[in-house]
């Protein structure tokens, strides 16, 4: 059964970015039905690397300047070093970013890609985990840090590294259908 169908998820994403960061959740999203979505602030493809050695390169599918958030279900922000940091120092990423936290949609973050979150001032008073070297850069900005596989908290998946991909996955297709059964349930409440 695809859970996920009719389900748009954006993955906001710039060269540099951890691989299997991007392919493991798109696979597992596209596998219950959701439109995976890749936006970037630039170029036709970005690319992908395994840890230090360059991976393949990947379709962008909207370029940021083009990608209306209202239109998408929940966000994906994979990780690696450089796609978060590039992406953090765009305003235009940052507020892509935060539409998706003010709006109360699902958004996933792995590795460094919480970084996006602390730019974004979504961090503040939340249990939240990522890759232990930015853990002061989260506890910085308000964050209560803790080295679990996955953390859930309002919405807001994240998990440490790609080791922890099969629990992030699971948690990130829940926070999508919570979405939905919390849209539904204030619809019934209202009749």
């Amino acid at each position: 059964m695809e859970k996920l169908k009719e389900k748009k998820v954006a993955v906001l994403i710039a060269d540099g970015f951890e691989q299997i960061e991007l392919t493991s959740p798109v696979k597992a999203l596209r596998d219950e039905g959701a439109e995976m979505l890749l936006v970037s602030p630039s170029g036709s493809h970005v690319q992908g690397f395994n840890h230090q050695e360059k991976g393949e390169k990947f379709k962008v599918d909207l370029t940021l300047d083009k990608a209306e958030p209202s239109s998408y279900h929940a966000l994906l922000l994979p990780g690696g070093l450089r796609n978060p940091d590039t992406l953090r120092q765009n305003s235009k990423a940052v507020g892509f970013v935060r539409h998706f936290i003010e709006s109360g949609k699902p958004v996933a973050a792995i590795c460094h890609g919480p970084w996006l979150l602390v730019e974004a001032d979504a961090v503040r008073g939340k249990r939240i985990t990522s890759y232990p070297s930015i853990k002061t850069d989260l506890k910085n900005a308000g964050a209560e840090w803790t080295d679990q596989a996955v953390v859930v908290d309002e919405g807001i998946v994240t998990s440490r590294s790609p080791e922890d991909l099969p629990a992030f996955n699971q948690k990130f297709i829940e926070e999508i259908l919570k979405g939905e059964l919390k849209k539904g349930v204030a619809a019934l409440a209202n009749i």
